[in-house]
């Protein structure tokens, strides 16, 4: 029997990509997921807040959060979507299989990488369409900035759900790993409270979790009508923790579950 070679192969990372697109394309409960899920969310935000009174010269409170959300929501959505895919390749078999052929983990995973970046390239799209038509959201920068930071933090999302696959028996377990790798970038990036207001020790965590700098990215484009240099270094640290966790996934990566 044949094992899969380390050498990363672009056809077989190519074939992998197609294959899981092909997959998804048949998953119609998946696609309404990625696709669907953010902007009928936003919607929500959108009716709670469309009467909330702002400060003169201050964005409103859905612009602002809003436009945040616009990172979070593909990154919540991606991570969920990814690790229990995954899971269930290795646990139906599929997942040995494949890794008996030439095919190595790192051909896998880019290959599920780039399948589910293409998804959300196109959930970026069809939610940052809708939040500026629909819900009128009102942005200072450009709109495809918007969408590259989502695209990015999405990809970041797919990054880290195939890394807690690898720690997953179950899918339930999967879903578990959502507390302990997204809530507290959440809690921590910005959002609910100004970075600059926390204490110390949490201020220093926050400054290693990757959300940290997409959301601040995004407000970067919400408050700046050019392009600003501390808004690209932002998008290069989310990219950057996103090959990290693709790398350590790969090294972590088992065929199947015990």
């Amino acid at each position: 029997m044949s094992t899969a070679t380390t050498v990363l192969s672009p056809r077989l990372t190519g074939a992998t990509t197609a294959r899981v697109l092909r997959q998804l394309r048949h998953d119609h409960r998946t696609i309404a997921m990625m696709v669907l899920l953010p902007s009928l969310l936003l919607g929500l935000l959108y009716l709670l807040w469309k009467d909330v009174p702002s400060l003169p010269g201050q964005p409103s409170t859905f612009d602002r959060v809003g436009l945040t959300m616009l990172g979070i929501f593909p990154f919540v959505v991606m991570f969920l979507v990814t690790s229990i895919a995954m899971l269930r390749e290795r646990t139906s078999g599929t997942l040995e299989r494949l890794l008996t052929t030439p095919l190595s983990r790192l051909d896998l995973l880019l290959g599920y990488g780039a399948a589910f970046g293409l998804a959300a390239a196109a959930q970026a799209v069809v939610t940052v369409t809708v939040a500026t038509t629909v819900y009128d959201l009102q942005i200072a920068g450009s709109v495809w900035l918007v969408v590259l930071i989502a695209v990015a933090n999405a990809v970041l999302g797919v990054a880290l759900g195939l890394l807690a696959s690898a720690f997953a028996r179950s899918e339930f377990q999967a879903v578990q790993f959502m507390p302990v790798i997204v809530l507290p970038q959440f809690f921590l990036c910005g959002l609910l409270v100004p970075r600059e207001q926390m204490a110390g020790w949490l201020q220093a965590i926050s400054d290693v979790l990757p959300l940290t700098y997409a959301v601040e990215a995004l407000q970067e484009v919400g408050r700046s009508a050019a392009e600003t240099g501390t808004m690209w270094t932002d998008v290069g640290i989310v990219a950057g923790a996103a090959v990290l966790a693709l790398a350590l996934a790969a090294a972590t990566l088992r065929r199947r579950t015990s």
